[in-house]
This record gives C-alpha cells, sequence and structure tokens, in this order.
C-alpha cells in the first residue's frame, strides 16, 4: 500500500487508487461529472490546499527567499488541529490503502505538493518516489 503525490489531469497509473484533489478550485470548464473520468480527482479536499493569499505567493515566488516564505505561511495554515488530522488520516491510510493527492501545477518542486509530500513523510506517511 502506497500514497502517490501526482499532478491532476494526468493519466492514472496502476494501481493508484483513489485520487485526491488537494487544490481551492475546481477544474475549469470540466463538468463535475467528469473530474474523475478525466483524470482530475474522484474526491475534492480543498482543507488542504493554500488559502488564496498564500497561493499568490507561491505563484509570484522567483527566489529561493520568497519560496520559504511560501512555505511557511502554507506550514503555518497547515498547523491548525483540523489539518494536522487530515495530514495523520493521510499519513496513516498510506500504510492500508493505495490513493494519490495532488494539484494541477505541472512542477511539483514550485507547489505546494512539495510541502505536502514533506508533511505526510513527517507524520510517517508511505509515500511512492516521485
Amino acid at each position: 500500500m502506497v500514497m502517490r503525490i501526482v499532478r491532476l489531469g494526468t493519466p492514472r497509473v496502476a494501481g493508484e487508487g483513489l485520487r485526491i484533489g488537494t487544490v481551492r478550485r475546481p477544474p475549469r470548464g470540466v463538468p463535475k461529472a467528469e473530474f474523475a473520468t478525466r483524470d482530475f480527482y474522484d474526491v475534492w479536499l480543498p482543507n488542504l490546499a493554500p488559502s488564496a493569499e498564500t497561493m499568490k505567493l507561491g505563484q509570484v515566488a522567483e527566489t529561493p527567499a520568497q519560496w520559504a516564505a511560501f512555505t511557511r505561511q502554507f506550514r503555518a495554515e497547515l498547523a491548525t488541529p483540523e489539518q494536522g488530522h487530515l495530514l495523520e488520516l493521510l499519513a496513516a491510510l498510506s500504510h492500508r490503502s493505495d490513493f494519490s493527492v495532488g494539484c494541477y501545477c505541472e512542477d511539483e518542486a514550485h507547489c505546494h505538493r512539495s510541502v505536502l509530500r514533506a508533511l505526510l513523510l513527517e507524520r510517517g506517511a508511505r509515500l511512492a518516489e516521485p
């Protein structure tokens, strides 16, 4: 059993399991009934997406210092008990089920997925290699 961190909208890999969208907004121009069949997500979990304000920091980050500011702010948002419980749940499920979490960004290194990956690993999640 393993959790994968994926780019939403990309073809699923064999055994990927349930795909969870950790994005603030659904995909534009895609009917809700087609989210799963078009490889976006099966379940939407916006609680693990950056706030609009934090997302803007990440989108404009061009330097390591700017990216570090985004990471700090996003980690602070996920430090609440509610978000912590969600991260703990996903980490525990990764030992018992195949599933994936993801976002639309092309480059994981410049996406909140990289922060989620680190936070999940800190909680003992079993993750597939990137």
